[in-house]
C-alpha cells in the first residue's frame, strides 16, 4: 500500500522495534525513513536495530499527532508515505514492569512516556469517580460489564486498598466478568485495553493525527494505518471517506458543514486483514485490519 520509491521519504509514524522501517530501507535503498515514537526505550532498540542504514534514518521522540512539527525540526517539506501500527507494541506487551499486561504483576502505569509525568493508569482508578471509570471501561474496551467493574474499584478504594497493580486489576475483574465455556480472551482484556487508551489519549491523537499526515504528504503520496480494535477502524474509516469528499451531513442539510473535501483516494475499498498462515506464524496479527489512501493533486 505504502508503495516505496527509490529516493522517498517515509514517516514511520509508530516506530516501535522498527520492522517496518527494516522493510522499507532493507528493500529500496535510496529511501529515507523518519520514525517516531513516544517510548525511548523503543527507540533505543529501533536505533540499534537501524543502525546499518546509517544517513538514511532519523528517529525522534515524540507523539504521532505531531508529525507536522517533527518533519519540520528535520528540514523535511512533504513526504512519499506515512504509516502507523497503532496500539501497544510487543515491546510493552511483553514488558514484565510497565504494566500493559495482566501475565505479569506489575505496578498498573500504561503510559508509553514514563518519562511524560502524566497520570497512569493506577492513578486513574484511584482518583476518578465511579460514574468516569464506567464510561472510560465502556467507551474504549466496549466492556458491557464497565459500571459493575466501576462499582467494585471503588468500593475496594473506599476501603483504603486501591487498586495498584495489573494482578490487582485482572483478579477484581475476573471476580465480576465470568469468562464463559467459549470465550477465548481473559476477562480482563478490555478493560485493560480501555485505560491504556485513555492514559496515553489515543483515541484524541489519532483523530489529530489523520488529518496532519495527509497534510504532509505529496501529491501521490500514500498514508496506510493499521487498526487492532473496532474503536480505531471506525474513526480511520470515517476519517478517509471525509477526506475522499464522503459528506456525512443529513440529507436535508442545505450546506454541508462536516467539513468533507476530497482530498484523497482510498485505496482499500475494505479493509486488508491477514490470512491464516500470518495468525498462524504470528497471533498477535488476528484482529490487524489495514486501510490506505492517496493524496490527490490540490
Amino acid at each position: 500500500m505504502l508503495a516505496p520509491q527509490r529516493g522517498g521519504t517515509y514517516v514511520d509514524a509508530t516506530l516501535g522495534m522498527a520492522g517496518h522501517s527494516v522493510g522499507i530501507l532493507g528493500r529500496f535503498p535510496e529511501t529515507v525513513v523518519i520514525g517516531l515514537d513516544q517510548d525511548a526505550e523503543a527507540l533505543e532498540l529501533a536505533n540499534r536495530r537501524l543502525s546499518r542504514f546509517s544517513g538514511r534514518f532519523k528517529t525522534f521522540q515524540a507523539n504521532f499527532e505531531q508529525i507536522g512539527g517533527v518533519l519540520r525540526k528535520a528540514n523535511v517539506g512533504g513526504v512519499s508515505g506515512v504509516m502507523a501500527d497503532l496500539g501497544i507494541s510487543s515491546l510493552q506487551v511483553d514488558s514484565e514492569t510497565r504494566g500493559f499486561s495482566f501475565r505479569f504483576d506489575a505496578p498498573l502505569d500504561m503510559r508509553m512516556d514514563p518519562s511524560s509525568g502524566d497520570a497512569t493508569a493506577a492513578d486513574l482508578l484511584g482518583e476518578l469517580p465511579e460514574e468516569d471509570i464506567a464510561n472510560l471501561i465502556y467507551k474504549f474496551g466496549e466492556e458491557r460489564h464497565s459500571r459493575r467493574i466501576a462499582r467494585r474499584i471503588v468500593e475496594r478504594r473506599n476501603k483504603g486498598a486501591a487498586v495498584a497493580s495489573t494482578k490487582e486489576l485482572a483478579d477484581l475483574v475476573a471476580s465480576v466478568v465470568r469468562r464463559g465455556k467459549h470465550d477465548k480472551i481473559h476477562p480482563a482484556t478490555k478493560t485493560f485495553q480501555a485505560l491504556r487508551i485513555a492514559v496515553n489519549r489515543e483515541i484524541d491523537a489519532l483523530e489529530k493525527f489523520i488529518p496532519a499526515a495527509i497534510d504532509v504528504l505529496d501529491k501521490d503520496g500514500r498514508l496506510a494505518i493499521i487498526t487492532f480494535h473496532s474503536i480505531e477502524d471506525r474513526i480511520v474509516k470515517q476519517a478517509f471517506l471525509k477526506f475522499s469528499g464522503r459528506c456525512s451531513c443529513p440529507p436535508r442539510m442545505p450546506k454541508c458543514i462536516c467539513g468533507a473535501a476530497k482530498i484523497v483516494e482510498i485505496l482499500t475499498k475494505r479493509p486488508i486483514v491477514p490470512g491464516e498462515e500470518e495468525i498462524e506464524a504470528n497471533p498477535r496479527a488476528r484482529s490487524a485490519k489495514l486501510r490506505a489512501v492517496r493524496k490527490l493533486e490540490l
